[in-house]
């Protein structure tokens, strides 16, 4: 793990392993604005956490990239999670803003949900066919760039290690060297 103390206070990590089971306030989801958790995150989340997940966030649908919304976290160990659009449709192909725009509005409603712990996947990395390097720079620097009242700890999650390495740099590329760390994040 590599961990970074900000001068907002936050302390960023970036871990390899399986974000539904990190054990932080909120996880977020790198949601379509139908809010279908067919694959990819949603899909490991919805598996991992209930079909409630996604029954509670349908009912918000549709919501538009740059918002987000919350939802209990069925059987997983966060208390909510935090479902961030980065695309309209399931599965499509997204430029970076839409990240960018998806990380800030997950972070936004941390705040608005008090909440002191937050873990984010490479936001559209996945099925939006985004770099993890390039999402984690963009990820970090939006982190870094305010204070984020009552965030304390962001966890970047990487999903195997060509994942966590590609995101370590990009965070590194924002933000500079960061140092080894042992937390407890699963």
């Amino acid at each position: 793990m590599k961990c970074w103390r900000l001068p907002n206070g936050i302390e960023l990590i970036v871990a390899e392993g399986d974000i539904t089971k990190a054990r932080v306030d909120a996880i977020v989801n790198p949601a379509n604005s139908l809010m279908i958790m067919g694959g990819g995150v949603a899909g490991a989340i919805r598996r991992a956490g209930g079909e409630e997940i996604e029954a509670e966030a349908r009912r918000y649908a549709p919501v538009p990239v740059g918002r987000a919304v919350a939802t209990g976290a069925g059987r997983l160990p966060a208390k909510y999670v935090i479902h961030a659009p980065t695309m309209e449709q399931p599965a499509m192909r997204i430029p970076l803003e839409n990240a960018v725009k998806a990380t800030r509005a997950a972070l936004e409603e941390a705040v608005r949900l008090g909440v002191e712990s937050i873990a984010l996947p490479a936001m559209g990395a996945g099925v939006g066919g985004l770099r993890v390097r390039e999402v984690a720079r963009e990820m970090a620097r939006i982190v870094a760039s305010k204070d984020w009242p009552g965030v304390r700890r962001v966890v970047f999650v990487a999903w195997g290690n060509r994942a966590y390495e590609d995101m370590v740099d990009g965070v590194r590329e924002a933000l500079g060297d960061g140092e080894d760390c042992e937390k407890k994040v699963f």
